[in-house]
């Protein structure tokens, strides 16, 4: 028979994968230290093409699902799920992503999210605000992109109509 958990068996559970979490984090992000610079794993995987960016956001999206898991908002989700997506896209820049990595630490960022969550009550709510602004900004990129190729083409065609 399935018992119901208490709240001070979920806040125990809670502080345990927030421990593992936290671990894992660390390393990710700032295990490694020369002079005052510290790094983690994740840009050293981000190395390796294609293997190091898949190997480096599962592992961050595995820390994001341990957490939702034990009740994490559904706006503090999507704010972490934002945090290792960018990481993600701007990692992917060839060259420059590899240097950015060094420096966009996503796992830190979730971490100081859910501290913030877990122990002094924010980032709660449903996230309706976050996706439909994250809509918004694509929609506007994707018309202004459109409109872009659109003056590119028509000023190609004027070219080849003066010719």
């Amino acid at each position: 028979m399935h018992r119901e958990k208490t709240p001070a068996d979920k806040l125990k559970q809670i502080d345990q994968d927030f421990g593992w979490i936290d671990r894992i984090s660390w390393l990710m992000d700032n295990q490694f230290k020369i002079g005052g610079f510290r790094f983690g794993l994740d840009p050293l995987l981000n190395l390796i093409p294609l293997g190091g960016a898949i190997a480096g956001f599962g592992t961050s999206l595995i820390l994001v699902l341990a957490m939702w898991r034990n009740g994490a908002s559904p706006k503090l989700v999507i704010r972490m799920l934002l945090n290792i997506s960018l990481d993600a896209i701007l990692g992917s820049i060839p060259l420059l992503g590899n240097l950015l990595d060094f420096f966009s630490k996503a796992n830190e960022k979730n971490i100081k999210l859910l501290r913030q969550h877990y122990y002094e009550g924010k980032h709660t709510g449903s996230g309706i605000g976050i996706i439909i602004t994250i809509l918004i900004v694509f929609f506007l990129l994707i018309s202004v992109t459109l409109y872009l190729i659109w003056i590119f083409f028509s000023w190609a065609f004027s070219l080849l109509n003066g010719v």
